[in-house]
């Protein structure tokens, strides 16, 4: 009997261990599924959600909790709110002024804020780097000064405008004007061939497009921020953008809010945070990696609201256009903000470099968020000016800005006349 029992103990014990080590098993097998899922998001941010996954309607889609603002370091007293004429705007400044002053760590110093430089002084610097930068007008130049054209002078001009990405149409319509006004005028001196190209040119930009920013105060005197939504694929320098606008409205006297709806990389968040920073501009954003990124533009748009801020500049994910889940995301943004306030713009930064690529970008951008305008970055340096020419003849949108360096204010409004004087200087 003692026997049996003893028996029966060692049986306990060993179903105990058995059933224990299961749980362990288990346990460890949880951890590594975990490990392998953060690690699949945090190496393909961009592929999330995958083409054609079902999107959440914008009705259910919750905004997270964890949706925070940083860096609200208020903008100086003089001149603040010009953009608009908003006394409310000063009044709300002076409120989150108090409160940050209240809450500040003790020994820390605010941040030096930058004053950006003004819009006319970039326009004339960038000017002058735009015709030292050779390119499309130090080829076409180049051809020109050759005297008396020959057909192979010709046909060499027109390789070079295609070169250039002026695009097929564009470029066959200046090339028939050239060679009729050489024809009625019974010469091919250059001087003359300049002046016809200059006007062609300066055509095919045109100069009637409206390349205003839509910031005007709602015609019915509702106070609502005006809201910019940035887009674009991956690589173009779309945050940078988004932070040196907002530097360039905060030098035209506006109050700005930066929100960092780019969710799929912290570097994004923190690098906005870094532009807010220099120039005084809070930033909304979201201290989870992954969060929904409508979320973040609803809550941002929300804060400019209370604040009663000018603009708000929504920073969207780098995204491949020829991902339909990503780009239908976006439409879902555009969708989520308008609930609280119109996109009054949606902006495509393009590389200039990237050639038809980019004319493909384009398009599929347009179809999708309804594009207002196109800044163009990385311009500098290349003889692919002709992508203002053919990107606004394809898509029917206007070159409202450019970027032509690395500087925190190397980006400027376009002006089609300096543009083309510039190529041809």
């Amino acid at each position: 009997m003692r026997d049996l029992s003893e028996n029966m103990d060692m049986n306990i014990n060993q179903i105990l261990l058995i059933v224990l080590a299961v749980v362990a098993a288990i346990a460890v097998v949880g951890t590594v599924i975990a490990q392998v899922k953060r690690s699949r998001h945090s190496e393909l941010p961009w592929e999330k959600p995958s083409a054609g996954a079902a999107l959440e309607s914008d009705e259910e889609a919750p905004l997270e909790g964890e949706v925070v603002e940083h860096g609200a370091i208020p903008l100086p007293d003089s001149g603040l709110g010009a953009g608009s004429g908003s006394s409310a705007a000063s009044g709300a400044q002076a409120a989150d002024a108090a409160q940050a002053a209240e809450g500040a760590a003790v020994g820390s110093a605010a941040p030096a804020l930058e004053s950006p430089e003004s819009v006319p002084s970039r326009m004339q610097r960038l000017r002058a780097r735009l015709a030292k930068s050779g390119g499309l007008g130090h080829a076409l130049l180049t051809i020109l000064s050759r005297g008396d054209l020959s057909a192979a002078d010709w046909e060499e001009l027109e390789d070079t405008l295609l070169l250039a990405d002026v695009g097929l149409e564009s470029t066959t319509a200046i090339m028939d004007s050239l060679k009729q006004e050489a024809k009625i005028r019974g010469t091919s001196d250059p001087a003359v061939i300049r002046e016809v190209l200059r006007t062609e040119l300066l055509r095919l930009v045109d100069p009637q497009m409206d390349r205003s920013l839509q910031l005007t105060p709602a015609a019915d005197g509702v106070a609502e921020p005006r809201t910019i939504l940035m887009v674009g694929v991956n690589g173009t320098g779309k945050t940078t953008t988004a932070g040196k606008l907002a530097r360039l409205l905060v030098a035209e006297n506006y109050s700005v809010l930066l929100g960092a709806a780019d969710t799929f990389r912290a570097a994004a968040a923190d690098q906005l945070e870094t532009w807010g920073e220099r120039v005084g501009v809070p930033v909304v954003r979201s201290d989870k990696e992954g969060a929904d990124p409508a979320s973040v533009a609803f809550e941002s748009v929300k804060v400019a609201g209370e604040r009663a801020t000018d603009v708000v500049i929504v920073d969207t994910a780098g995204r491949l256009q020829n991902k339909a889940g990503l780009m239908d995301e976006l439409g879902k943004i555009k969708r989520v903000i308008e609930k609280q306030a119109p996109v009054r713009e949606v902006l495509l930064v393009l590389d200039a470099t990237t050639g038809q690529n980019g004319m493909q970008q384009a398009k599929v951008f347009a179809e999708v968020t309804g594009l207002t305008g196109i800044v163009l970055t990385k311009l500098d340096g290349t003889a692919k000016g002709g992508i203002v020419i053919s990107v606004q003849r394809e898509i029917g949108v206007p070159v409202k800005f450019i970027g032509l360096g690395e500087g925190a204010d190397d980006l400027a409004p376009f002006d089609p006349a300096a543009f083309v004087d510039s190529l041809l200087s």
